[in-house]
């Protein structure tokens, strides 16, 4: 079996958990699919990488986070979460593509 590259689901984690909490209303729920995401790529991450490619790409995922809500006053929404997702997607390809 196959397995989703972690630089996927770290962009589907934070678009999925954004679609979740707009779309349902409930802010934690997008949280919980926000960070089970989060803990998938990071468990990606510290097998392929090691446990420090493992916190720095956490740490920036958390970062992508948070930065989509002031990008957000200036870009609307979904083009914040897109970008940031888009960022942290190559940021993990970039930084796993040669050790896994």
């Amino acid at each position: 079996m196959s397995r989703v590259p972690s630089s996927v689901v770290a962009a589907a984690g934070l678009v999925g958990g954004y679609a979740v909490a707009r779309w349902t209303e409930k802010r934690p729920l997008g949280g919980v699919v926000l960070v089970a995401a989060g803990g998938v790529a990071a468990r990606e991450w510290r097998e392929v990488g090691g446990a420090g490619v493992a916190v720095g790409l956490t740490a920036a995922y958390v970062a992508a986070f948070a930065g989509s809500h002031p990008l957000a006053k200036r870009v609307g929404a979904w083009p914040a979460v897109f970008s940031v997702a888009g960022g942290m997607a190559a940021a993990s390809w970039a930084v796993t593509r040669a050790k896994g």
